[in-house]
This record gives C-alpha cells, sequence and structure tokens, in this order.
C-alpha cells in the first residue's frame, strides 16, 4: 500500500478496518499499513490531517496511536519537534474539549509519554518538559470540561511515571519516577485534594453529567497519587493483602491533618456509589500508610481517626449494598489489621462498639453468601490475622474476640449448609465446584475455629450426627436419586470440608489434650462416613464428598500422622473405642484401604483419581512412613496387581483422554517408592514388579509388527512412557536403576524409537516418550555411575542420540506453524530435547572422546540435530517461552565448557547466531538465563585470550586447541561489534540496572576488557563525558578504583580481585550518580 497516495477518505477506511471491522484479513491489513505510516516520512502530516479534517472520532484515535508510537521510539524525535507535538496536542484537546473520551485520552497519553521520556532534557537552563503543571493549571481555571481535561492530564501522566516499560533500563525508569515523585507529586496530590475540598464545600449537583465526570477524575487522580510505586519495589498486585504504602516522610503534614482522612469519608457519605467506591479505595491506600510516618502518639490518634471512619460507615450501611463499595469496604478492614497491631487496635476508645459492628457485618456477609463472593475473603483475612494475633497481646483491654470469634464460624458453617438447598433447587452455581476458592477460605477459617473450640467443635458434632442420620435414612428409603438426596450430599460434604479444617487448625493454634480428645470426636465421624460410603460403591458414590474426604484425610495426616508426632495423642483416645483405630499404624492402614478403594472404582472421575493420587505421593515422601506402609496389605496388593484389571484408570479405552494419563506418572512414582524400601538387589522381585509392563510392551511389539490397531499402540506407548517415567524418577541408586536399564535395552527402547519416527507430528505421543528419555539421562544421585566394565552409560547415550535426531529431522519436516502451534507442535518438543541433551552433557557418566577415537557418530549427529533445531527457532522465540530458554542456555554453557572445539567449528553464521543469544539473554530478568549467558560467555572468551597467550609461543602440543583458537579468533576479527556490544550491555547492567547477579556478570566482563582495552577506554570516556563537570572525577575516579591491582590474565586469584574491585565500583557510581541527581541533568545509557 504505497502511503504518499493515501487521501483522507482512504485513512478513515483504514481506521474503520482497524477499529470496528469485523474481517479478520482487511484488519491484519490495516495494521501492516499503519506501521508502514509510522515509519514513513509523512507520519506527521498524516497525523495532522487526521486530527483537523477526520470526520470520525476512530480517525482521531489513529493519529493519538500513531503519534504515541512515534515518541516511545528508542531513538527519539528532536527536542523541538517534541516541543512542537506536545503545544500542538495542548491546545487541540483545549479547543475541542468534547471529543470522545477515548480519544481525549489516546491524546493525552502522547503528552504523559513525551513529558516522561524528556523529564531530564535541557535547554537554556530549563527542564523544558516539566512546565506542564503550569499548562495543566490554565485548564483549571477554564470550563468544567477544561478542568477534567487538566485533571485527566495530571492522572494519566501520574500513571504514566509509574509505569516501567522492560525494553528501556530500569534505571533510568527509577531515576525519572524518583524525581517526578521529589519534585512533582507532592503538589498534585494536594491540588487534588484541594480541589475535593471546593466541591464538597458547595451543594454538588450529581444530575449534571459533567460535574460527576470531574469528581470521579479527581478520585482517580488521588488514587494514582496514593498507587503511585513510592520506593521501586514493585509490589505484585496480585499479592494484596500484604501492602504497605510507602509514603514519603515530605508528606507527613497532608497524613496527620484529621481533614484529611474526614474529607474521603465524607466523600464516601456524599456521593454516589459509582464515585463512593473509589473515594473508599483512596481510603484503602490511606489505611497501608507505612507504620514509620508516625510517632506513637500519631499513629494511635490516625488510627483513632480511621476506626471512627469504620464506625459511622457501619452505622450508616445504605452505601455498602452496592457490591463496589461493598468490596472496597471489606479490603478497608482487612489492611486495618494488615497495618496494626492487636495491641494498638484494642486501646482505641470506640473498640469494643466497632468490633461489635464488625462481627455482625461479618455475620450478615456471610449469611447473604451469594452476594458478592470475592469479597468474604477479605473479612476472613482480617479475622484470621485477629486471632493469629491473641497470644502476643501485652494489652489488659479486652480483645472481645473470644465472644465474636466462635459466632464467625458458626455463621460461616450455617451458612454453608443452608446455601447447599438453594444452590440445588434453583440450579445455581455450586460452591463447591470452585475448589480453589473453597480452600482459601477453609485455611483462614481453620485459626478463627480454633478460638474457643469447645463450642464450634460441639456444634459441628450435632450438624454431624443429624445430617449422617439423615443421609442413612435417604440412602434406605425409596431407592433413586432424589432432590433431596443431592442436598444432603452437599451438607455432608461442606461438613466433612469443615471438620478436615478445624482439625488442621491444630497446627496453627496453641492446643491442649481436650481439644485433642474433641478433634478425635469430629475425626471419627469421618471416618465412620467413609466406611459407610464405601460399602455403598460403585452403585452409590458422590464426588464432591470424595473430594471433601480427601481433604479431610490430608488434614489429618498433616496434623496426626508424621515422624516427629508423639504417639500418646489423644485423638486416637475415641478412636480406639468406636473404630478400633489406636495409633498412626492403624491409621495408615485406613489411608491406604481408602486408596485402593478409590483407585479400584473411582477410576473414570479424573478429579478423584488425581487427588487420591497426590494424597498416595504425599504418603510416600518420608522415609519412616515408608517403612510403616510396607507392611500393610494394601500396600502389598497395589504392588503386586498394579493393572487395569484392578485399578480400571490404568487403562487405554477410547473413554480416557490422553491428558488423564498424566496422573499414572505420580502412581508409578509413589510406588516405586514403596517398592525400593525392600528391594535391596532382588532383581527377581524387580522383574515381578515390572511384569505388567513387560505385558503391555510385548503385546505393543505384535501390532507394531502386524500393523493393525495404531491408535491402541499409540494410546498404550504413552501409558507406559508416563509409567516407566514414574518408576524411572523414583529410582535413585545405581543398582535399581541398572535393574531398569536393563529390562528397558535392548529389549523395549526401539519401540519407543519407532513411535517417535512415526507420529513425530503428535505431541501427546511424542511429549512424554521424550520426557522419559529426558528422565533416564538423569544422573541423580550418582544413580547412572555405572560399573567399570558396563558400557551402558554409553548404549544409553546412543539410544538418546538416535532419539533425538530422529526426533530433530522429522520436527524441521513439519514447515513453519502458526504463533499458537509453534510451541505445542515444535518448541516443547525442541526443549525437552536439549534439557536430555544438557543431562548427558554434565551427567559424566560418558567419555565423549571415545566416540570420534572409534568412529562412531552418535555424539557428532545429536550435536549436528541441536544446530538444526537451534536454525529454526527465532531469537525472539528463545526468550519468549521460559521452558525453552531455561533448557537451550544451560546446554550451552555445557558445550561452551567441555566441547569449545565443536563450538568453534560451527559456520559463521551458526556461530553469530550463538553469540546473538547469548548477547539477547544478557539483558533478560531471568537469573538461570542471564548466568548461564554470563558462563557461556566467559568461556568463549577465555578461550580466545588462552589462544593469543599461547600464539607467541607457538608450542608443538595442544595442535587442536590452537586450530580451535585460530577459528575462533578469525571470527571476531571479522566481527569486532559481537564482543563489544556484550562488553557494554554488561557495564550498562553494573552501573544502571539492578544487577541480580553480579559475580556472574564480573567473570565474562574481566576477558572482554582485556581483549578490547581500547574499546573500554571508549565506554568510560562516554560515560564520563555523558556527566556534568562536579560528577565527572569522581567517576574517572571508581573507573581507576576498578582496575587497581588487576593483572592481564585470567588466573582464578586475578578474577576474584576484579569482582571484588567491580563490587565496590558498582556501589561508588551508584553514589556518585545518585549524589545532587534532582537537579542535574543526566543521559543514562551507555548502549546507543
Amino acid at each position: 500500500m504505497a502511503l504518499h497516495f493515501q487521501s483522507l477518505a482512504e485513512l478513515e477506511v483504514l481506521c474503520t478496518h482497524l477499529y470496528i471491522g469485523t474481517d479478520l484479513a482487511q484488519r491484519i491489513e490495516a495494521e501492516k499499513a499503519l506501521l508502514e505510516l509510522i515509519d514513513s516520512p509523512e507520519c506527521l502530516s498524516k497525523c495532522q490531517l487526521l486530527l483537523e479534517q477526520g470526520t470520525t472520532s476512530y480517525a482521531q484515535l489513529l493519529a493519538a496511536t500513531c503519534l504515541s508510537k512515534l515518541v516511545s521510539r528508542v531513538s527519539p524525535l528532536p527536542v523541538e519537534q517534541r516541543i512542537d507535538i506536545r503545544n500542538y496536542i495542548l491546545n487541540y484537546v483545549a479547543s475541542q474539549p468534547k471529543l470522545a473520551p477515548f480519544v481525549i485520552q489516546a491524546l493525552i497519553q502522547v503528552i504523559a509519554k513525551i513529558t516522561k521520556l524528556g523529564w531530564f532534557e535541557v535547554q537554556k537552563d530549563q527542564f523544558i518538559f516539566r512546565e506542564i503543571i503550569a499548562d495543566v493549571k490554565k485548564f483549571l481555571q477554564g470550563t468544567v470540561e477544561h478542568c477534567i481535561i487538566g485533571v485527566i492530564i495530571l492522572s494519566e501522566l501520574t500513571q504514566e511515571m509509574n509505569l516501567v516499560d522492560y525494553s528501556r533500563p530500569s534505571a533510568k525508569h527509577r531515576k525519572i519516577a524518583t524525581s517526578f515523585r521529589d519534585t512533582s507529586l507532592k503538589d498534585i496530590l494536594v491540588l487534588a485534594c484541594s480541589l475535593l475540598k471546593e466541591m464538597l464545600a458547595k451543594p454538588l449537583n450529581l444530575q449534571d453529567q459533567d460535574q460527576q465526570n470531574l469528581v470521579m477524575q479527581v478520585l482517580k487522580l488521588v488514587l494514582n497519587c496514593l498507587n503511585f510505586d513510592f520506593i521501586g519495589s514493585s509490589a505484585d498486585e496480585s499479592a494484596d493483602d500484604l501492602c504497605t504504602v510507602q509514603i514519603p516522610t515530605t508528606w507527613r503534614t497532608i497524613f496527620l491533618e484529621p481533614e484529611t482522612l474526614d474529607l474521603f469519608f465524607n466523600l464516601y457519605h456524599s456521593l454516589p456509589p459509582l464515585l463512593s467506591q473509589l473515594a473508599l479505595s483512596c481510603l484503602v491506600q490511606f489505611a497501608s500508610t507505612r507504620r514509620s510516618l508516625f510517632s506513637s502518639p500519631e499513629r494511635a490518634k490516625y488510627l483513632g481517626n480511621l476506626i471512627k471512619g469504620v464506625k459511622r460507615i457501619l452505622e450508616n450501611p445504605q452505601g455498602l449494598s452496592d457490591p463496589g463499595n461493598y468490596h472496597e469496604f471489606c479490603r478497608f478492614l482487612a489492611r486495618l489489621k494488615t497495618n496494626y497491631q492487636l495491641g494498638e487496635l484494642v486501646m482505641v476508645k470506640e473498640y469494643p462498639e466497632v468490633i461489635r459492628l464488625i462481627a455482625n457485618f461479618t455475620i450478615t456477609s456471610l449469611q447473604h453468601w451469594e452476594f458478592a463472593p470475592n469479597s468474604v475473603h477479605y473479612l476472613l483475612t482480617l479475622w484470621q490475622r485477629m486471632v493469629a494475633s491473641v497470644p502476643f497481646v501485652k494489652s489488659t483491654e479486652p480483645h472481645l474476640l473470644d465472644t465474636y470469634a466462635p459466632e464467625i464460624t458458626k455463621a460461616f458453617i450455617t451458612s454453608r449448609l443452608e446455601s447447599v438447598a438453594i444452590v440445588v433447587r434453583d440450579n445455581l452455581d455450586d460452591p463447591l465446584d470452585d475448589p480453589a476458592t473453597v480452600f482459601q477460605q477453609l485455611e483462614q477459617l481453620c485459626t478463627v475455629s480454633r478460638c474457643e473450640y469447645e463450642t464450634t467443635c460441639t456444634l459441628l458434632v450435632q450438624l454431624f450426627d443429624q445430617n449422617a442420620q439423615n443421609y442413612q435414612k435417604l440412602l434406605h428409603s425409596a431407592s433413586g436419586m432424589t432432590v433431596d438426596m443431592a442436598i444432603q450430599e452437599g451438607r455432608l460434604a461442606w461438613l466433612v470440608y469443615l471438620v478436615g479444617t478445624v482439625v488442621g487448625g491444630r497446627l496453627t493454634y496453641t492446643s491442649t489434650d481436650e481439644h485433642d480428645a474433641m478433634d478425635g470426636e469430629l475425626s471419627c465421624r469421618v471416618f465412620q462416613l467413609i466406611s459407610l460410603m464405601d460399602t455403598g460403591l460403585p452403585q452409590c458414590c458422590n464426588e464432591k464428598i470424595e473430594l471433601a474426604i480427601l481433604w479431610f484425610l490430608d488434614q489429618f495426616r498433616k496434623t496426626y500422622v508424621g515422624d516427629q508426632l508423639q504417639r500418646t495423642s489423644k485423638v486416637y483416645a475415641r478412636m480406639s473405642e468406636v473404630l478400633g483405630i489406636t495409633d498412626d499404624n492403624h491409621v495408615l492402614e485406613t489411608f491406604m484401604t481408602k486408596i485402593v478403594t478409590n483407585l479400584k472404582y473411582w477410576g473414570r472421575r479424573e478429579a478423584v483419581i488425581s487427588r487420591t493420587l497426590q494424597f498416595l505421593n504425599d504418603l510416600s515422601v518420608g522415609y519412616i512412613l515408608l517403612k510403616k506402609l510396607v507392611k500393610i496389605d494394601a500396600v502389598k496388593f497395589m504392588l503386586k496387581n498394579h493393572t487395569s484389571e484392578h485399578f480400571p484408570f490404568l487403562g487405554i479405552s477410547d473413554s480416557y483422554s490422553l491428558s488423564d494419563f498424566r496422573c499414572r506418572t505420580t502412581f508409578y512414582t509413589a510406588l516405586t517408592r514403596l517398592l525400593m524400601v525392600e528391594l535391596g538387589e532382588d532383581e527377581d522381585e524387580f522383574e515381578n514388579f515390572m511384569l505388567p509392563l513387560t505385558v503391555s510392551f510385548e503385546t505393543v511389539l505384535q501390532i507394531f509388527n502386524n500393523s493393525f490397531k495404531q491408535e491402541d499402540v499409540k494410546r498404550m506407548l504413552i501409558g507406559l512412557a508416563r509409567d516407566l517415567r514414574g518408576i524411572a524418577f523414583a529410582l535413585n541408586t545405581k543398582t535399581s536403576y541398572t535393574m531398569l536399564f536393563d529390562w528397558m535395552y535392548p529389549a523395549y527402547l526401539p519401540i519407543l524409537q519407532r513411535a517417535v519416527e512415526q507420529w513425530y507430528g503428535e505431541p501427546a505421543c511424542t511429549t512424554p516418550i521424550l520426557k522419559l528419555m529426558a528422565e533416564l539421562m538423569q544422573n541423580r544421585s550418582q544413580r547412572l555411575n555405572f560399573d567399570v566394565s558396563s558400557p551402558n552409560g554409553i548404549l544409553l547415550f546412543r539410544e538418546a542420540s538416535k532419539m533425538i535426531c530422529t526426533y530433530g529431522n522429522q520436527i524441521l519436516s513439519l514447515g513453519s506453524l502458526s504463533k499458537d502451534q509453534i510451541y505445542p507442535m515444535k518448541l516443547k518438543g525442541i526443549s525437552i530435547c536439549y534439557s536430555a541433551l544438557k543431562s548427558a552433557l554434565c551427567g559424566n557418566y560418558v567419555s565423549f572422546g571415545v566416540f570420534k577415537l572409534y568412529g562412531d557418530n552418535h555424539f557428532d549427529n545429536v550435536l549436528q540435530a541441536f544446530v538444526k533445531m537451534l536454525l529454526s527457532v527465532s531469537h525472539s522465540d528463545l526468550l519468549q517461552y521460559r521452558k525453552l530458554s531455561q533448557s537451550y542456555y544451560p546446554l550451552l554453557e555445557c558445550l561452551t565448557q567441555d566441547h569449545m572445539s565443536f563450538v568453534t567449528n560451527l559456520e559463521p553464521p551458526v556461530l553469530l547466531y550463538v553469540l546473538t543469544s547469548i548477547s539477547e539473554g544478557l539483558t533478560t530478568l531471568d537469573t538461570v538465563v542471564a548466568s548461564s549467558c554470563c558462563a557461556s560467555l566467559d568461556y568463549i572468551v577465555t578461550c580466545l585470550l588462552k589462544y593469543i597467550a599461547k600464539e607467541g609461543k607457538k608450542p608443538l602440543r595442544c595442535r587442536e586447541a590452537t586450530q580451535a583458537g585460530q577459528r575462533l579468533l578469525h571470527f571476531m576479527q571479522q566481527n569486532p561489534d559481537v564482543l563489544q556490544q556484550m562488553m557494554s550491555v554488561l557495564m550498562n547492567t553494573i552501573v544502571f540496572e539492578d544487577c541480580r547477579n553480579q559475580w556472574s556478570v564480573s567473570r565474562p566482563l574481566l576477558g572482554l576488557i582485556l581483549l578490547n582495552e581500547k574499546y573500554f577506554s571508549e565506554l568510560r570516556a562516554s560515560l564520563i563525558n555523558s556527566q556534568p563537570l562536579p560528577r565527572q572525577e569522581l567517576l574517572a575516579q571508581c573507573f581507576r578504583n576498578l582496575m587497581e591491582g588487576v593483572e592481564q590474565n585470567l588466573s582464578v586469584k586475578n578474577r576474584d580481585r576484579f569482582t571484588q574491585n567491580l563490587s565496590v565500583f558498582r556501589r561508588d557510581v551508584a553514589e556518585a550518580l545518585r549524589s545532587d541527581g534532582s537537579t542535574e541533568p543526566c543521559s543514562l545509557d551507555m548502549m546507543s
């Protein structure tokens, strides 16, 4: 599309396709045209045309989008041009305040970007882009519409200053944000508060849409100020409960005035719901202000004002019927306990009255469980933290939690039981279908429930007995699944969850023998229910009760079954009378019987099977428990009969989806741990254990040879690969691993090779097989250090080499894949191949020199496959897919460490690709990747320096090493900018970034400096000259200190000296750049 021919009409058609078009092909074309427009020299004139003559809002939006991209480029526009764009937009929005809101916002974002990126730019000793606040004041003196635009400018600017752009140096962002915080943010907050005071002073006409919009924008502005990342901690917004707002000390006066809090409480009471929830959001931030901002008396006074506000809201609760207000108010209450101690809360005069009101509010909220269910989390957080603090309160004032906590627990229990009938009869979404939320709420409740435990326990016993009796009556009455039955089962499921919760609460609260006895009373009832439910299988079964029972068993295991628990726990007193369970050995028997029953009868329910297997896996981890478990009959039965006949989930029928097979790995890991306890060197025992798998493999062999029922074979192989991976994972001794290897090789590994060759385009089949191979290559606990006379290490590597080569060659024949297909179809398999190869290269069980010596090409082939697969992946994909980058970069580190001759033999374009990937990996935030890149670079640089050092001596030995060095040196002479670019990246990281792996960065940096001393001098000079005069001498001294005592070699002692110097250098440079940095402009980029 030739853009210079485009008229206004053509551009408007482009906008329509881009923003409201439904045809995907047209939209993609429009996006391409937009990118061309941004790159064209006519971009600015076209944008002006669209803004001045465009007939639709979308034309103006397109202009704003182009301008935004234009001003955000890494190489900025000239200063005069940016000033012109900013002034043009300011005049444009001032003259047309009735533009569509999304256009105004997009245009203002352009101003915010220009201001942020030019924050330190100076002309005639003036910071030219900081005049924005003066410009805004002109808007505030105009009409209401102009006022709104002025406030939006400040709001967008505050948000833009807070936004981290990961494509730019983080230190640059922090410097700008800190300067903005220190010079402007307080003034903006004071201005916003004074606007709000003015509005409250006059009678608010909220029927007027403009007036309402203005209030909303000012509240959003205050919220943006309070949400600012003051200290660069970039708090994770998903962790809402751990927030402390790091208000600067200079703002103390604003926070100490009681009028500030009163203003927002008054706004809450005066405004309609959409606006009042913004006032509450601001109050949430006020409640989260860091404690150290105040002295103790000031803090007590501030807390008193917050509590008064809470009391006033709860005494006039009309506004809380709006879900938005209700949610923000719940957050507000939770923050009170996050930031203030219980000892401080009880000292507030209104505490007894307010805690009563909060308790009643919580109880009402729990009873209306269907209203704003996501907000309950915050209320439970408040009570959980209050109750957890009780043992630490020194104050003599009563905390009254022993009165209210049992009421909260009771409200939760009764409301959940009452909800079941409504859910079943009205066919609503069942809360139990969202286990993540249920578990989160139960974990919060477990602490609260332990306060005055007797009351809670009595209630649960009474409810459990009553519901269990009703359930038994229904079982014996007329058959068929009635509504009453569904309700009864739902109530029982909740009760089992609740019993598990209170039993698990023992770990969170000080416990007594009486409490343990009560746990016994409750646990008895669940164990009785288990035997009642299991006798009814398979006809009478309920998945929800089953999942609740597994939650209970897991909580009981954590609390009462373990390696260090005293045997005399009172929990068994009642259980031994009723059930004959006298100690944890008996409990383990019950556990295992339940696990076997579930695996037998619940084969079709993936949720129950996977939770049961997770429970089995958790049991099989501790050694002391394993020794007890292997004596149990149910375990002996499992070890001898792990076939689909007894455990249907091991079957391969079409009714199972392939993803259901995943749980088989967990099953076999746990089973093999149990087998290992008494296996020793008994090969017959191992053969017997493997018999079901042997039968399956023999069946596959026959079918493969007769080539029919291919689909069945594929499903069998997927299952077998998952089973074997589970077994291999648990075999951590040389003896047991050797038994597995002898069982698999040479009989069955070729079958897996054939499967990869045949179904390479089906990840559901290849992924489990490749993962099995990667597991077999892991030398965990030195299990692969075979005997001196054994060739197993080399045989295993040859098999892996064949598989990786087969997969690599076949996968490349798929051609180019779409964006959504490329990871599952190709990159995932490549990343598994790379991690398998990495395990082999650094596992120390293969001598790779042997291959060349005996003319065996398996090692060369696999390295060639590595290169072919690598070249089919783009650099952006290498870093974008985390699993791929975390397998590629450590593999590259192994290759550069031990196989440098292979690296230097690579074709120049391939070597350039590898070095570019290292260069890009150096700047990533993933420390695993960045550290591997540093190590790889260090090995390459060391190889070069060693060659240069030896070149003068020309020894006859080490001819191969000499050739490797020569090739590398030749390549570097052809491409000198590669290492220079990496040096500037590393220097940039040290000087300006938050460097988390300083030791790793220091290792290659010394070699780079010794190789490129001239370039290092240029870098040093450019950094020093970019600073104002007073700082130049300081920085020059820092650089002199960096190389002090460092010699021209790479001995360990010399490297360590450089690393120490670098640590001091980094600290000194940071201080030099920080000194008097709020006023002086400076450039912060060495990589330009």
